[in-house]
């Protein structure tokens, strides 16, 4: 069971999350924004983070720019999943250091397999 950390201004998105990973056997914490997000990231630091890309106030990317300049944060694994479907916000998080990027709408078992890998990944 991995402690995973979900930043999402959707409430319908974030149950729909709670619902999948909650299934895989996975603790959920929420935050509807950047701000509240980087606070419990740095309170109580998640095995992994689920960040959207845009979100009110601080965006996706400046959120993912300020969990990687935090050393409680810096190492945490991040998954964007973003409507932002453009190369350049892909490659822009991926270059930030967001281990993956998933476009909006997704499979909520593929963003499951993909939590998976990335968690496995970060204990090896």
């Amino acid at each position: 069971m991995a402690r995973i950390l979900v930043i999402d201004d959707d409430e319908l998105l974030v149950d729909l999350l709670r619902f999948t990973l909650e299934a895989h056997g996975h603790e959920l914490r929420t935050a509807g924004d950047g701000e509240e997000g980087l606070e419990i990231a740095a309170r109580e630091p998640p095995d992994l983070i689920v960040l959207d890309g845009m979100l009110p106030g601080l965006d996706g990317l400046e959120v993912l720019k300020r969990l990687r300049a935090a050393p409680e944060t810096a190492d945490i694994p991040v998954i964007m999943l973003s409507a932002r479907k453009q190369e350049r916000d892909v490659v822009g998080g991926l270059s930030l250091g967001a281990e993956d990027y998933l476009v909006k709408p997704f499979i909520p078992e593929e963003l499951a397999v993909r939590i998976t890998k990335t968690l496995a990944r970060h204990a090896a």
